[in-house]
């Protein structure tokens, strides 16, 4: 059947034979004139010219420069590879590199990045710790960080929980649980960095924090416990370090004035001896001249001085076996209202005195006298 009498052909005009070969390469070939300047199918005008070659490589070979131009920022160093051998390491700024001849790698040597590990670990005295900790590092050296190891990153993981389980192993429990922490950190990032150079890693370990460290969950309210003995342990010695410091400086303190007392006890004493030589030296010398007199009123100022210190004496009476007790404040009372014992007289001569005593012996013997009677 024919549509309006187009053969092999559809309502719409197409048709449903097989393509044409030859008129299919004549297309392409124009095609391709045209983007190297050719003709489209004029007579005279044609293909692949030699101006068209050298306009196509010129095309190329700007392409290919374009390719090895790149920018290395600040915080970043470029490592190069001429032909898969280390060539040099290039700073910040905008370089150039032939391409596929040179290779290029921007790594970051500022960024600080971080490396955490967790893990159960057994300490020296056989008991196991809940261990968490964390690495800060850098690149220190580009090279060694691409050229001398697959996976640096990956390197310092696996030395890392080396070293941790290294100096944790080394340790008490104590130690990796409260006091050491800080010290074991330290092992271990003197370890991790011995590790890391040994590897030829380029990585540089910062710092290294002991993040947590606890004793498993089956034992953590038995660890509580021995936390909170220690803990009132810590208080007590406080308390008495507390005490003996309130202590000691008292104690100082009393000892310096017992001191300073018995410094000027000294001095009083030396200088109340050397008075007394030089008023024994001053009497000495009125002796020579009034031998009498002089002991006459040392007798005197020695009676006294002994007597107004005394209101009792004990009188040994002559002539028998009886000792009178003369209570001289009840005869000074008595003597304000008795004319019998004269004690008015001022003479200091030793007859005076002497007869005032007899005078005080004979009215106690009157006294006695009439109670016996």
């Amino acid at each position: 059947m024919s549509w309006n009498g187009n053969d092999n052909k559809d309502p719409w005009g197409k048709n449903d034979g097989p393509p044409d070969i030859d008129e299919a390469v004549k297309q392409l070939k124009a095609k391709v004139s045209s983007i190297f300047g050719g003709g489209s199918g004029k007579k005279g005008s044609g293909g692949f010219t030699k101006r068209n070659f050298f306009t196509g490589l010129v095309v190329i070979l700007l392409a290919w420069s374009g390719l090895g131009i790149y920018q290395v920022e600040q915080a970043e160093r470029a490592v190069i590879l001429r032909l898969g051998v280390f060539d040099e390491i290039k700073g910040p700024g905008l370089h150039w590199n032939p391409p596929i001849v040179d290779k290029w790698t921007i790594v970051d040597v500022v960024r600080v990045k971080q490396h955490g590990h967790t893990a159960l670990m057994l300490t020296k005295d056989e008991n196991i710790v809940d261990v968490t900790v964390s690495v800060q590092y850098q690149i220190e050296d580009p090279k060694k960080y691409v050229l001398e190891i697959s996976d640096a990153d990956a390197s310092l993981a696996q030395a890392t929980e080396s070293a941790l389980r290294h100096v944790v192993g080394s340790a008490i429990m104590d130690d990796a649980l409260t006091t050491g922490r800080e010290l074991i950190a330290q092992e271990v990032r003197v370890r991790l960095q011995n590790y890391l150079n040994k590897y030829q890693t380029g990585l540089q370990v910062l710092i290294v924090n002991i993040e947590d460290s606890s004793p498993p969950n089956q034992v953590q309210a038995a660890f509580d416990d021995v936390i909170k003995a220690r803990e009132d342990e810590v208080r007590a010695r406080n308390e008495a370090e507390t005490y003996a410091n309130g202590l000691v400086p008292e104690a100082r303190g009393e000892a310096q004035r017992m001191l300073q007392d018995a410094q000027a006890y000294r001095e009083q004493v030396i200088a109340e001896a050397e008075g007394d030589a030089a008023r024994f030296n001053l009497l000495l010398g009125e002796y020579k001249k009034a031998p009498d007199v002089t002991r006459n009123r040392l007798y005197l100022d020695a009676i006294q001085s002994v007597m107004s210190n005394s209101t009792k004496i004990m009188i040994d009476v002559e002539g028998g076996n009886n000792i009178l007790y003369l209570p001289l404040d009840k005869i000074a009372e008595a003597s304000r209202g008795s004319d019998n014992i004269n004690l008015s007289s001022s003479s200091s001569s030793p007859n005076s005195i002497r007869a005032l005593t007899d005078n005080v012996i004979e009215e106690i013997r009157r006294r006695n006298r009439q109670e016996n009677n």
